[in-house]
């Protein structure tokens, strides 16, 4: 069995390597138009699953020893005025590669990129969370997305 620090441990990882990358080359494209990102060490195992561009929705499930123990789901979008999304997801991954351990959930409380500030407010642990996300710029608001999760598949 693990523990939950184990799992954070794993997630910060599993994050920072996949998306928060941004290597596309890791990028698995499937027959639904989907893409997967797979990130496995030991015995745990990561899969991060979403479809869309703008907007884009998704889940991530962990797997330790092969039996799905974690899973979040999230929804996201940048404000419909931009046209140019790119800054946007340039600074979301900033964020994203600096996942506190202790709440692997997205990315920090707070992030600031020159006009850019990301803001991460969320509630519960890693066994039962939610929370949202928002970027603004300049004071306005261009990208929000609301996340849930926690652990599966708990009693047999």
């Amino acid at each position: 069995m693990f523990n939950k620090k184990e799992l954070c441990k794993f997630l910060v990882e599993a994050k920072k390597s996949t998306y928060a990358s941004g290597d596309a080359t890791k990028e698995i494209k499937e027959e639904n138009k989907s893409k997967t990102l797979i990130f496995e060490k030991g015995d745990f195992k990561y899969h991060d699953n979403y479809f869309g561009g703008e907007p884009y929705g998704g889940r991530e499930v962990v797997f330790f020893q092969n039996q799905a123990v974690y899973m979040m789901v999230y929804y996201g979008y940048v404000n419909e005025k931009i046209n140019d999304f790119k800054d946007v997801y340039k600074v979301l991954r900033g964020a994203l590669l600096l996942i506190p351990e202790e709440n692997p959930y997205r990315g920090p409380k707070e992030y600031i990129d020159g006009d850019y500030i990301y803001a991460n407010n969320f509630i519960g642990e890693v066994d039962n969370f939610s929370g949202e996300e928002i970027i603004t710029y300049k004071g306005e608001e261009i990208y929000r997305a609301k996340y849930i999760g926690g652990f599966i598949d708990k009693k047999k």
